[in-house]
């Protein structure tokens, strides 16, 4: 017969007693830890799940030009966005809004694929939406419980297609952005800039996000939109102050021959401001933001005349005669010859060389000319045999040291690298050592062969020409760059005398036709062989001579020279200079018989403007 002692009895007691303690300790501690410890943690948790965030879109700083004239704005416009708590509930509601109002298959696989990449985040539907479309959405929110709709900043650029490869445009950063943390800062559906000030600058312009919060019930649906928590007020962007003069922009759009291709520079030479860039044809950079204009965006992508295209800086071009300079510079500094100096062959219209007859653009020669003559006539037989003479590798050590291989360093993104050989080595890579003669000199002393150039480093160049001290800093629209500040190295007298000739040049030489009464300018022409068609056309040209503040250059693809196209540059020189009152028409088109080709008549610019 079994019995419990006493003493067994108690002991079991304490010990079930002991247990029950534990227990109730180990819930107490867990029960303070919950409610009191944990409860930021947990309410936050709570607050993220019936808790949505609707960024508010900072204003983008305004970007002006010289003279605080506004070139990129912002004005009101509405986005429309849908919070769903599946993939199913959103589409769900995109059914909904398209009963409302149209939407396609397109809109509708980019909300898909943004809730996809934040579930938690509003999806955008609609940029700029219109007013109609809103005031409809607004009426059938009882039918759209995740509905947000928000006034948002919209870029606006005023004067359209004038700047637009300068100033640029906005556009969502994509994916591969974010990843890559090219834009820091930037979070899903951000916008930001794409090209130009824009794009340079974002990280200014784009200023700081606010937020707001939504309160959502357990199937995502709103509950409320007002007094949720906090509300972080968005700071908007820095204002851009840029140096471009846009009146002046205008006139060169204005007198721009009508559609053809090319980009005017104007520039100040003293420390690389520039004043205008305008590239032809051009584009609305409003097309780029908001909803519409789909079609016109992609029929920019494709259009054969390539207006997205800045061809002020990316186009490249073989120099022509504005590089005769360079190889004066080179001849003149190393001592070779001076101002003075005549070359053994006169011309007679052309320079024989192996056995090959180089051509001179005058059929019936130029005779015998000094240096000073042949930069005005621009005499190609005088600077084959002036190429023979510095020869080829002292032509491309010297101008490799003066940044024609180079960029030319402005502040917008999307700069073209010139094209030009640094040593002789680049022919042998090319076209094998026994595949090339020395012939190639011939061709890179009057600027063609394997020397392409675009026009911003031809202006760099110009600037140099133009300061006395020969140094030119880096062109910028912004912000000067600090740079190694290019120069010529050319002792005084030298570079008096080629300014001096380049000044016959526009007195009577080849660009006479361009004159400009009482205004001294020294330029220089140039005819760029295209395999493609008919020349094209340089000049580029500063003043006033004796103490020049603007340099101003341009190209123009297919103007078969460069005499037909100075008129241009010294009338947007005169009207930088003389201000807005000066009025076109005091150059003269008579010139001199023996100054550019006969079957090359100068012509006055078209004043027609585009369709």
């Amino acid at each position: 017969m079994n019995t419990f002692h006493p003493h067994s009895l108690a002991r079991r007691a304490r010990q079930s007693a002991f247990l029950v303690y534990a227990v109730f300790g180990v819930l107490l501690t867990a029960f303070f830890n919950v409610q009191i410890l944990g409860s930021s943690r947990y309410r936050l948790r709570s607050d993220n799940n019936r808790l949505r965030t609707v960024y508010l879109p900072a204003p983008r700083g305004l970007i002006v030009d010289v003279n605080g004239i506004v070139l990129a704005e912002n004005v009101p416009s509405y986005t429309v966005s849908l919070i769903a708590s599946s993939e199913e509930g959103l589409r769900e509601l995109l059914d909904q809004v398209s009963m409302i109002t149209a939407i396609d298959s397109a809109t509708v696989a980019d909300a898909t694929a943004r809730w996809l990449r934040s579930s938690t985040d509003p999806v955008v539907v609609f940029r700029d939406a219109p007013i109609e479309v809103v005031a409809r959405l607004e009426e059938r929110r009882v039918v759209l419980p995740g509905l947000v709709v928000q006034t948002e900043p919209k870029r606006s650029y005023p004067f359209g297609e004038l700047a637009a490869h300068v100033i640029g445009y906005v556009g969502e950063i994509s994916e591969q952005e974010l990843r890559g943390r090219t834009f820091p800062g930037a979070r899903l559906g951000t916008l930001v800039g794409r090209v130009g000030v824009e794009q340079q600058y974002d990280e200014r312009l784009r200023g700081s996000d606010g937020a707001r919060f939504v309160e959502v019930d357990a199937l995502g649906r709103t509950v409320r939109t007002d007094g949720m928590g906090g509300r972080i007020e968005p700071v908007q962007g820095d204002t851009i102050r840029t140096t471009l003069d846009i009146r002046l922009q205008a006139y060169i759009a204005e007198i721009f021959p009508s559609g053809s291709r090319g980009a005017v520079i104007v520039m100040d030479p003293r420390d690389g401001a520039v004043l205008a860039m305008y590239s032809a044809p051009s584009y609305d950079p409003n097309i780029f933001v908001g909803r519409e204009a789909a079609d016109e965006r992609a029929r920019l992508l494709i259009d054969e005349e390539q207006p997205l295209f800045n061809r002020a800086i990316q186009g490249r071009y073989p120099p022509a005669s504005p590089w005769k300079l360079a190889v004066a510079v080179m001849a003149l500094r190393r001592g070779l010859i001076s101002l003075d100096t005549k070359m053994p062959t006169p011309c007679t219209g052309g320079f024989q060389y192996g056995n090959r007859f180089f051509r001179c653009w005058k059929r019936n020669g130029h005779g015998d000319l000094t240096l000073a003559e042949a930069i005005e006539r621009s005499c190609d037989v005088y600077f084959y045999q002036l190429g023979l003479r510095v020869t080829l590798p002292a032509l491309l050590e010297d101008g490799t040291e003066m940044g024609f291989g180079e960029l030319a360093g402005i502040d917008i993104p999307g700069e073209t690298r010139s094209i030009f050989p640094r040593s002789p080595g680049y022919y042998d890579e090319r076209y094998g050592p026994s595949g090339w003669t020395n012939a190639v000199t011939l061709n890179l002393a009057i600027g063609q062969g394997e020397n392409d150039q675009t026009l911003i480093n031809m202006m760099r160049f110009y600037s140099m020409l133009a300061n006395p001290e020969g140094s030119a800093d880096a062109p910028y629209l912004v912000e000067r760059t600090q740079d190694d500040g290019r120069s010529i190295k050319l002792p005084g007298e030298a570079s008096d005398g080629l300014r001096e000739a380049l000044i016959e040049v526009v007195q009577s030489g080849t660009a006479a036709g361009a004159r400009i009464a009482n205004l001294r300018i020294a330029g220089k022409t140039g005819t760029a062989q295209n395999a493609q068609g008919e020349d094209h056309g340089w000049f580029i040209a500063f003043a006033p001579a004796d103490n020049p503040v603007v340099v101003a250059g341009i190209i123009v693809e297919f103007a078969e020279h460069g005499s037909r196209v100075a008129p241009l540059v010294n009338n947007v020189i005169a009207r930088h200079l003389l201000g807005d009152d000066y009025q076109e028409g005091a150059y003269q088109v008579e010139l001199p018989a023996d100054s550019a080709p006969a079957s090359v008549p100068i012509i006055p610019i078209p004043r027609e403007r585009p369709n």
